[in-house]
């Protein structure tokens, strides 16, 4: 069973003799580490079976800016949505992967897609505001987000050798949802899900990543059709609840704690708790193997190479 047959059976929550893996470093973590290691790249050394392959994205670079740009940019309300562009070397780049005869799982991340634009550009409480109190503006500012995803995504949802589409926007907290559920249905729910349709329609799994405790709305991330889950944070999030309740409609993917287990625990500590939560969360199927985020610089080099000694469990063991 190659990389990509192992994820797909994951995300359609069948028995498989191991768990997938996709392990994500910072880059300032593998600055650290990367010196100690033999591996020459991150993508040698987690050896995932998923691979980014990522289109160029917006992103507001502060460190371009003179330090007074606030002060002397007049404001506007008129609204300005970073153009599309082309993205002819992420076909090249896929083609020649495949040619090349990689057998992993293609998956393109878009982080921000329309609600994590506005509270960029406008301040998160000032963008809550915003959908509270001036909600035609909200609308049109989020509407016109999605409009111009959906011209990006145009350029590569066909190609076929592209397995999935990950939708990253956070709505909770450690405390719940940035939002009432109401809000979100009237609000963020209509561009997500054209965008959710529009990868099914291309025949693409959907991965979302939503930080915080999203219990309240995992009934409608079902729903809306979200094949897999992330980054499902042990601090704020119940394991078990969420896989006896959740489990049979959608696959997770992360479960372990990078916030306190990673960087404080022991190496045996580690393997025990990744252990643990491959079997409460991989019980049935359905899960992808991973921390909850990103492994940060905190984590001792050790840690890491324990999560993958159980990452890498029963690797060779796999049947087609």
């Amino acid at each position: 069973m190659t990389s990509r047959q192992l994820v797909r059976a994951a995300i359609e929550r069948k028995l498989i003799d191991r768990s997938p893996h996709l392990l994500d470093i910072t880059p300032t973590a593998w600055e650290a580490i990367a010196s100690r290691i033999e591996a020459d790249s991150v993508e040698a050394f987690f050896d995932n079976d998923v691979l980014d392959v990522c289109p160029p994205w917006w992103s507001f670079d502060l460190a371009r800016r003179p330090a007074d740009w606030l002060d002397t940019t007049p404001p506007t309300t008129e609204l300005s949505i970073v153009p599309v562009g082309t993205l002819k070397g992420l076909h090249d780049r896929v083609r020649a992967l495949r040619e090349a005869g990689n057998d992993k799982y293609l998956l393109v991340r878009l982080y921000g897609i329309h609600f994590e634009q506005g509270a960029f550009a406008r301040g998160y409480g000032n963008f809550m505001l915003d959908m509270a109190a001036r909600a035609d503006f909200a609308r049109r500012f989020l509407n016109d987000c999605i409009e111009r995803n959906l011209a990006h995504m145009e350029q590569f949802l066909s190609l076929e050798d592209i397995d999935g589409v990950l939708l990253g926007s956070d709505w909770g907290s450690d405390a719940g949802l940035l939002m009432s559920p109401k809000m979100f249905d009237e609000m963020i729910r209509p561009g997500e899900q054209r965008m959710i349709d529009a990868i099914h329609t291309a025949g693409k799994n959907v991965w979302l990543h939503c930080c915080g405790d999203v219990r309240e709305l995992m009934p409608t991330i079902i729903e809306m059709g979200y094949d897999v889950l992330n980054p499902i944070e042990p601090e704020c999030m119940d394991l078990l609840a969420l896989k006896e309740e959740f489990g049979s409609q959608i696959c997770f993917w992360g479960g372990i704690s990078t916030r306190h287990l990673l960087p404080q625990a022991t190496p045996d500590e580690v393997r025990a708790e990744a252990r643990r939560v491959r079997r409460l969360l991989g019980d049935g199927g359905g899960y992808i193997f991973a921390p909850a985020q990103y492994i940060q610089e905190d984590v001792p080099l050790e840690n890491i190479l324990a999560l993958l000694d159980v990452a890498r469990e029963g690797r060779q063991i796999v049947t087609a």
